[in-house]
């Protein structure tokens, strides 16, 4: 039935939309003597029934040209919201459309190629059409006058985004924060504003700060500006354009390659825990202490444990008593596979690769490992500081381990899809036809936001700001803000790294549609307050999330702030101070 109901509301709208502008014969200015009975009066000129005449200047002003030649228009405030609202709702399908087609494909496909590179592209394919559409259509000078649309709708997702949604998720996601982490879902704080957080893996952080690396573009298209230079302007947003693909293709590679690196970094991270496991578990049973009083591995304690490991006392370790000592090590911190410790312990110390560990090679081994633990606290005492040491080393390998989000990653079940064939067929219906109706509904919305700000004389940068990322960014900032009230870990780190990716692709994609629409119609680059805005949200919130992966209540209060901050600063630059 709700599939039924959506339809009947859809084509309810596009009946709606279809109504166009209505003409009517008027009346001339005539005397009591005339006739008007058949609306016909050959004594007068023109002759066609005249009602209600309108002055030619309020005629003048009440045209409006057709997107297509049919699209409903109108010079009206009631109007032209209507529309915008309609065709707004329109956006929000073909946005639903590309997101749940751009899932169903991954499901089928996997990562890689598929979520590297369409899965971003698909996602902002909206905000790239009405971008493209703004300054694609009339002449240079309605080109230039639209295209303020599509940097309105540019800067305004990107600040909503990392603003009010990034902001929200903090919000219903808070868990309280015990020893500098939130507890998933642990929430008995209340609203504290430093006792409750969220926090997020590192990948989060890279995530955060690639989004703060997407910005060069913006900076490289206002050198001619900080220069007070007006001939350099046109070769600044090609080279600008250059630099955002260039960005774009780097990003998209990332994307494709990042799978493997998270699994080189997570297998390393791992390793590592498990040899600082190790060298705790060494020195709570060796007789003596692993350094001497010069900071140097202690041979003869080394050689105690050596022969307390060989348990067969043939002078050498089999890969079968090292998994014996690590089973008895008991690593319950971590999700381990014993057989996979056990092979990397045997690959870290067999230098001669015979598949034995002899004494020299366990020694040379150890002092590798105690040299990276004692490395940079050489002060006091280092044999009787061996066991802080080792402690303290311990807890930031298993730290390490928990910002790469390892067992959670290992933890995710992924089901099977039962009919690959029919889930292929309707992922690509859905892109299919998302992106037709994007496509379709670009250039009217673009009209009717022009048409609403001559109607009401507000900028039409504030419209496409504050209304156009609503209809396009909806659906994506829903499935944050619900990801996010899950109260975990492993659901902040994706709902952060979900933003930080869409706005990085606002900065490189969008962006470059943009320029290559400035550079090829030979517009003027005049964005200053607006690409100033951007930065300062890129930049601030970046900060943010590349230098620290748990969140306090009240950060959220700041993202809050940076929007109505952001409308206020474009309007004093350029109507007040007369940037623009």
């Amino acid at each position: 039935m709700d599939h039924k109901l959506k339809l009947l509301l859809f084509f309810v709208s596009l009946s709606l939309l279809s109504i166009t502008a209505v003409h009517s014969r008027s009346v001339p200015n005539s005397t009591t003597s005339d006739l008007l009975s058949d609306g016909f009066n050959p004594h007068s000129d023109p002759q066609y029934l005249f009602l209600n005449p309108l002055s030619s200047s309020l005629k003048a002003e009440s045209t409006c040209e057709q997107t297509y030649g049919f699209m409903p228009c109108t010079t009206t405030i009631w109007g032209n919201l209507f529309l915008i609202l309609a065709y707004g709702y329109l956006m929000f399908i073909a946005a639903t459309y590309l997101s749940n087609g751009s899932e169903m494909l991954l499901e089928i496909l996997g990562p890689g190629v598929i979520g590297g590179l369409f899965l971003p592209i698909l996602g902002a394919l909206p905000d790239a059409m009405l971008i493209l559409v703004s300054g694609l259509s009339g002449t240079k000078e309605t080109a230039q006058s639209q295209v303020s649309v599509g940097m309105g709708l540019l800067a305004g997702s990107t600040v909503m985004l990392i603003t009010v949604i990034w902001g929200s998720c903090v919000l219903v996601g808070k868990c309280d924060i015990q020893g500098s982490v939130a507890k998933d879902g642990q929430n008995t704080k209340g609203f504290s504003l430093t006792e409750t957080g969220v926090s997020t893996d590192i990948w989060t952080c890279y995530a955060a700060r690639i989004m703060a690396i997407s910005i060069i573009p913006f900076l490289v298209v206002q050198i001619p500006q900080l220069l007070n230079s007006t001939s350099g302007r046109h070769l600044a947003v090609l080279i600008a354009l250059i630099v955002s693909v260039l960005m774009l293709i780097a990003y998209c590679l990332y994307q494709v390659f990042q799978p493997w690196i998270q699994r080189r970094r997570l297998a390393y991270a791992k390793h590592k825990h498990v040899i600082s496991g190790f060298l705790k578990h060494l020195r709570k049973h060796a007789l003596g202490r692993l350094l001497n009083d010069r900071g140097e591995p202690d041979k003869d304690v080394i050689k105690k444990l050596f022969d307390w490991i060989d348990e067969n006392k043939d002078g050498e370790l089999s890969r079968g008593e090292l998994k014996a000592l690590i089973i008895g090590i008991k690593f319950d911190e971590i999700n381990l596979d014993k057989d996979d410790a056990a092979d990397k312990l045997l690959e870290d110390f067999d230098s001669s690769h015979d598949n034995q560990i002899n004494f020299d090679e366990f020694y040379q081994g150890i002092s590798k490992w105690l040299n990276e633990v004692n490395r940079g606290k050489r002060s006091g005492d280092p044999g009787s500081r061996t066991e802080k040491l080792l402690g303290d080393f311990h807890e930031q390998t298993k730290r390490e381990h928990d910002l790469l989000g390892a067992d959670e990653q290992s933890d995710e079940v992924v089901e099977a899809v039962e009919n690959p064939k029919w889930t292929s067929i309707k992922a690509a219906l859905m892109l299919l036809v998302g992106t037709i109706i994007a496509a379709a509904f670009a250039d009217p919305l673009v009209d009717a936001v022009d048409n609403f700000s001559d109607a009401t004389s507000i900028p039409t940068f504030f419209i496409s700001f504050i209304a156009l990322p609503l209809a396009t960014n909806s659906s994506e900032s829903v499935s944050a803000i619900i990801f996010a009230s899950r109260k975990k870990t492993r659901t902040a780190s994706l709902t952060f790294s979900e933003l930080y990716g869409a706005v990085t692709m606002n900065n490189v994609l969008c962006l470059s549609v943009f320029l290559a629409l400035v550079y090829v119609r030979g517009l003027t680059w005049d964005f200053s307050a607006e690409v100033l805005v951007i930065l300062i949200v890129c930049v601030v919130m970046g900060a943010f999330g590349s230098f620290r992966t748990t969140f306090p209540l009240w950060t959220c209060s700041i993202a809050y702030l940076l929007y109505p901050f952001s409308l206020a600063l474009v309007y004093v630059l350029d109507y007040v101070l007369g940037w623009s």
